[in-house]
């Protein structure tokens, strides 16, 4: 009996914890949330605009047998936020693992990009991490929790034509450091920095196979390979924090 309850927790090492992923309707968001419910967490979700997406997503996280919830929340405005999470603990009660994942992304020549696309980046990407945490810090604490921001190999290498988005990523991998220091010993901080990771887009696959060419691991990365890494962090040692883990193949090498 003892062994098969050992066996059952390997498999679901997040049964009775509850996980909240910020932009988790679609994509590697997703991706990050069917991986944490597989693994035995109840999950919330959280989205912006994709509300059929979402609907979709906590169908099929509830076919892992957890709960699941998907909630309106813009990250950018604090009051979305304490609303979203107030809602969450109502709903699910506790807060163990949260996730940081909302995030935007483009392109644009340096001599081009406008105060207003740095600052939309800047929101979402920086601000917008550091709202969820604070709000979320005193489920956090009382659970001993976790928190897991998705930067960006942009975050740790200059791309000429993603100024703002590589200095957003850059500015939460430091605030990933921060909050590390300043949220132990009851909080573990972590950050996961994709790198080129492929999620089958028919219109970016010559791009992906150039960039594949250039890896050193000879593919580009999958959503797989960053869920891996997220429930590396979310499993771990509560010893483990302040640590920002790059998924790139060998890319930023």
């Amino acid at each position: 009996m003892k062994e098969a309850q050992t066996g059952e927790f390997s498999l679901k090492p997040l049964r009775g914890k509850t996980a909240v992923i910020t932009g988790g309707a679609r994509r590697l968001g997703r991706a990050a949330a069917l991986g944490l419910a597989q693994a035995g967490a109840d999950v919330a979700i959280t989205y912006r605009t994709s509300q059929r997406e979402a609907q979709h997503t906590v169908i099929d996280l509830a076919s892992f047998g957890v709960r699941a919830v998907a909630l309106r929340c813009d990250v950018r405005d604090p009051k979305s936020v304490k609303a979203a999470l107030k809602e969450i603990a109502r709903e699910l009660g506790r807060l163990d693992v949260l996730v940081n994942n909302a995030a935007n992304y483009e392109t644009a020549d340096f001599e081009k990009l406008s105060l207003a696309q740095w600052d939309e980046m800047f929101a979402v990407n920086t601000r917008g991490p550091f709202l969820v945490s604070q709000h979320a810090l005193k489920m956090l604490r009382k659970s001993r929790g976790r928190i897991i921001n998705m930067g960006s190999l942009g975050g740790l290498r200059p791309w000429p034509r993603q100024a703002h988005y590589c200095a957003s990523k850059a500015a939460e991998h430091m605030l990933t450091r921060v909050m590390a220091k300043a949220l132990a010993p009851e909080i573990a901080v972590n950050c996961v920095a994709p790198g080129v990771i492929d999620l089958g887009e028919a219109r970016a696959s010559a791009f992906m196979k150039k960039m594949a060419e250039q890896t050193p691991m000879r593919r580009n990365g999958s959503a797989e390979d960053v869920t891996a890494a997220i429930l590396f962090f979310a499993t771990a040692p509560h010893f483990i924090t302040g640590q920002v883990l790059a998924v790139d193949g060998g890319l930023g090498l």
